[in-house]
C-alpha cells in the first residue's frame, strides 16, 4: 500500500481501519436507501485526461462554480455510503441547515491549490478512486476488457450516484480518469454523461509527471499514475520517455474513445485555454447540457483566468531531452 512512497503520500493505516469499519456498518443502511434510486436525472459530469494535465484546477473550479455536487475530502471518507455521508456534509457544512453559526469552527473554502491532486479543505474536491473502485474491478492497468465489463454492477453504480444527486439537488461532477481507457463503456452505461476533456502542451505535461515522481516516490524510476495498455512497451524505456509515452498514449485513448460518443456529452479543451478563459468552457457546459434536454439559467461568476504553470523547471539540456523522446511518439496523440 505504502511502498516507496514519500512520508507525505503515505496512507494512514489507522484512519483506513477506522474507514474500513465506518463504511462497513453503514453499507446496509446505504443500500436500503439506493434500492429506491435508478438513474441519475441530470447528466454526470467527468474529468477526463492525462495526469498533471490540469485535471484538479478543472475539478476545484467547477466545485466552486456552485451549480454542481462533487466529491469533497469529507464526502470520500464515505466511499461505502455516499448518500449518507452526503447528508452528513450537508448537516454540518450546508448554509440551508445552519442553526445561530454552531458549527462556524467549520471551513467551507475552496482553493485552487493542490498536492499532486491532493487537496486541503473538509470541501475541497476528492479524486474518489475508491468510489469507482467499488463498482470497476481494475487490475494493473485500467482498460477493462470484456471479462471486466461483465463484472461491472452498473446498476448499484446509477443508483448510487442517482442518490447523491438527488441528496445534493444538483448535477454531479468528478474526476473519471480512472476510466481514460473505457469512455464509451461508461457513456454506455450513464445514457446522461458529460465527459471534460483537458489535454496539456505535451512537453510541460511531461515534466510534471517526472516532479510528480520524484515528488511521490523520491525518485524518477517509479511509473507515477494510472497505466496506459501500452506500459509493457514503455516500462523499460528511461523515465523521460516512459513519461512522454505515457501522456502520448492515454492522449490517444481517450480522444478516440470520445470519437465514438456523441458529440452532445463531450468537450475537448486544453490546459491553456481553460487558464486564460474558463467562462469560455463554462458557456460549451450549458451549451452540451441544451443539447442533452436540460436548459440551466446560470451565470458564470467564476475567475476571469487562471496562471498557467507552463514553463521549463528544468536545465535546458534536460528539456530538450524530454523534447527529442515526445518525437519518438509520432502521429495524432
Amino acid at each position: 500500500m505504502n511502498t516507496g512512497r514519500q512520508k507525505e503520500f503515505r496512507r494512514n493505516t489507522d484512519l483506513e481501519t477506522l474507514l474500513a469499519e465506518l463504511n462497513g456498518l453503514l453499507a446496509p443502511v446505504e443500500q436500503e436507501i439506493i434500492a429506491t434510486k435508478t438513474k441519475p436525472a441530470y447528466p454526470v459530469v467527468l474529468i477526463v485526461g492525462a495526469p498533471r494535465s490540469g485535471t484538479t484546477l478543472l475539478m476545484q473550479w467547477l466545485a466552486g462554480l456552485n451549480y454542481f455536487a462533487y466529491p469533497s475530502n469529507l464526502l470520500s471518507r464515505f466511499y461505502g455510503c455516499p448518500y449518507i455521508g452526503a447528508k452528513i456534509q450537508r448537516l454540518l457544512l450546508d448554509p440551508k441547515f445552519n442553526f445561530n453559526d454552531e458549527f462556524s469552527d467549520f471551513g467551507g473554502k475552496i482553493d485552487f491549490s493542490s498536492n499532486l491532486g491532493k487537496t486541503q479543505g473538509i470541501l475541497s474536491p476528492n479524486e474518489f478512486w475508491y468510489f469507482w473502485r467499488r463498482f470497476f474491478s481494475f487490475g494493473e492497468i485500467q482498460y477493462l476488457d470484456k471479462q471486466r465489463r461483465a463484472q461491472v454492477n452498473s446498476k448499484s453504480f446509477l443508483a448510487e450516484l442517482a442518490a447523491l444527486e438527488a441528496a445534493f439537488e444538483k448535477p454531479f461532477a468528478m474526476k473519471g480518469m480512472i476510466i481514460n481507457w473505457n469512455i464509451p463503456f461508461v457513456a454506455e452505461i450513464l445514457k446522461k454523461v458529460l465527459f471534460i476533456y483537458v489535454y496539456r502542451e505535451p512537453q510541460h505535461n511531461a515534466q510534471s509527471l517526472l516532479q510528480a515522481r520524484v515528488k511521490f516516490f523520491g525518485t524518477e524510476e517509479s511509473w507515477y499514475s494510472f497505466k496506459p495498455p501500452e506500459y509493457s512497451e514503455l516500462q523499460d524505456l528511461p523515465a523521460v520517455e516512459q513519461v512522454c509515452g505515457q501522456v502520448h498514449y492515454t492522449n490517444r485513448a481517450i480522444r478516440e474513445g470520445l470519437r465514438r460518443v456523441d458529440s452532445s456529452k463531450w468537450i475537448e479543451t486544453s490546459y491553456e485555454e481553460f487558464c486564460t478563459a474558463p467562462g469560455r468552457l463554462f458557456s460549451q457546459i450549458k451549451e452540451k447540457f441544451s443539447r442533452q434536454g436540460y436548459e440551466v439559467g446560470w451565470d458564470y461568476k467564476g475567475p476571469r483566468s487562471f496562471e498557467s504553470t507552463n514553463r521549463n523547471k528544468f536545465p535546458q539540456a534536460r528539456v530538450e531531452k524530454i523534447i527529442a523522446a515526445g518525437k519518438k511518439f509520432p502521429g495524432p496523440a
